[in-house]
């Protein structure tokens, strides 16, 4: 086939988008009955994939019967949200619920695309029984001190004096607060770490855990499931430190298998309340099958890979693609949030495969069609993540992969633009330029 057959293979087998209700009708029809659809994202900060993404998650909900968001945040940060849309405890408004995603990089949650979906989840579930509320949750593993913090707290609750048990295992880590980081940098340098510490935490709060049920009754069992889920992130996130400084693929591996583990706990939490369905939202590269990409070869695993290893085809995932527009994204870690413009997509890339179709945006199913074989072959990929950098992007942002074997099907927007920061700081209005020095083959 030549370059005209494919485009016009990718014409033929997409459903273009229009903007209406039916959009998504095809890829609902294709997700069946998985149990688990991810829904992943070329970069952290556009406003079409958050915003197909609630709506695709809204129809699963409502029609499918999906009863958990899994996102790509902290456990303990997206837990306030979890709280809000499930009327638990006092807040009124959905600016509430994320108040609690304070550290960098704030926009991939503090946004108004965030901010809308919540407010429909809280309406949604103030319309049914509590029982069968929808829930929130993240999975990542950055928050060592605040999952410390929620234990305690939750233990105080429960069991004052176990709380000043914890109080002392987890002082182990007091001299590193209030950066985990720098308690990974020492661990460099020091033998003696706190693992034993986090480990014995963990172990008792399970021991003690039908204790503290009986105790407290059935509706505690959410409460209870958040304290164990915020040890063990204390535990694994601690090895994630510990190992940040000895090599990208180790550090990775215990992040993504992290994230994995959330999600199958939280799968076995929600049987014990009826069926398990989710939809979990992340990067193309942590959702996209890990095997399909050129980071296999260096021994990296991901959610994706993970998930499909252990629920086959229980599992459906979609991966998002575009080929311009604008990004919110930093030029570094820790820097201030900027809207830079998004280069268009390389020649021999996906994205620009998918733009040279001339339509808008398409969903693309990927399972088994003979004639998208050629999208089998391995081309260049785009990812950007919370760092945007286009001075280097070939180097930066682009890696090898095999998107049908990587995703089950593919929705592109060919022009995009970012998500709208909650807190906008210095510079967003004025966007981004190229660097004088950018050369487009780079």
């Amino acid at each position: 086939m030549n370059q005209i057959q494919h485009l016009s293979a990718v014409q033929k087998q997409c459903t273009e988008l229009t903007g209406s209700a039916s959009d998504y009708d095809r890829l609902l029809e294709d997700i069946g009955d998985a149990s688990i659809v991810l829904l992943g994202e070329a970069t952290h900060g556009t406003h079409e994939f958050y915003s197909a993404r609630a709506q695709i998650t809204t129809r699963l909900i409502q029609e499918r019967g999906f009863g958990a968001i899994v996102v790509e945040a902290d456990w303990p940060d997206a837990y306030r949200i979890n709280r809000f849309i499930r009327a638990l405890g006092d807040m009124n408004e959905p600016i509430e619920a994320l108040n609690d995603f304070r550290r960098f990089p704030r926009w991939m949650w503090r946004n108004a695309e965030v901010l809308e979906f919540v407010d429909t989840l809280r309406d949604y579930n103030d319309s049914i029984s509590p029982v069968s509320r929808v829930g929130f949750y993240g999975m990542d593993l950055y928050s060592l001190y605040a999952s410390i913090d929620a234990v305690i707290e939750y233990l105080q609750s429960v069991d004052p004096k176990a709380a000043e048990e914890a109080r002392r295992r987890y002082s182990c880590f007091d001299a590193y607060a209030p950066e985990a980081q720098s308690y990974g940098f020492a661990m460099t340098y020091v033998r003696e770490d706190c693992r034993k510490a986090a480990v014995e935490q963990l172990e008792q709060l399970r021991k003690k855990g039908a204790e503290y049920l009986s105790r407290n009754g059935f509706a505690f069992q959410e409460e209870q499931f958040y304290a164990e889920q915020n040890a063990r992130l204390a535990q694994n996130a601690e090895e994630y430190y510990r190992t940040m400084f000895s090599g990208r693929v180790s550090s990775w591996n215990l992040r993504d298998t992290h994230m994995a583990d959330t999600i199958d706990a939280l799968m076995a939490h929600m049987t014990r309340f009826g069926e398990a369905r989710i939809v979990v939202w992340a990067h193309n590269s942590h959702l996209g099958d890990a095997r399909a990409t050129e980071v296999a070869r260096f021994g990296e695993c991901n959610v994706g890979q993970l998930l499909r290893e252990r629920h086959g085809d229980g599992v459906f995932s979609v991966g998002f693609t575009t080929h311009s527009g604008t990004v919110a994204a930093a030029s570094s870690w820790g820097g201030e949030v900027e809207r830079k413009l998004v280069l268009p997509s390389l020649p021999e890339s996906y994205g620009d495969l998918f733009h040279q179709t001339q339509i808008p945006s398409f969903y693309l199913p990927l399972r088994g069609d003979p004639q998208l074989s050629f999208l089998g072959r391995q081309h260049l990929e785009r990812a950007i993540g919370v760092i945007y950098m286009p001075q280097s992007e070939r180097q930066s942002h682009y890696f090898l992969a095999s998107l049908p074997q990587q995703f089950d099907s593919v929705i592109h927007f060919d022009q995009t633009k970012s998500v709208v920061p909650l807190d906008r700081e210095g510079g967003w209005e004025e966007g981004e330029v190229l660097p004088p020095t950018y050369d487009s083959g780079l």
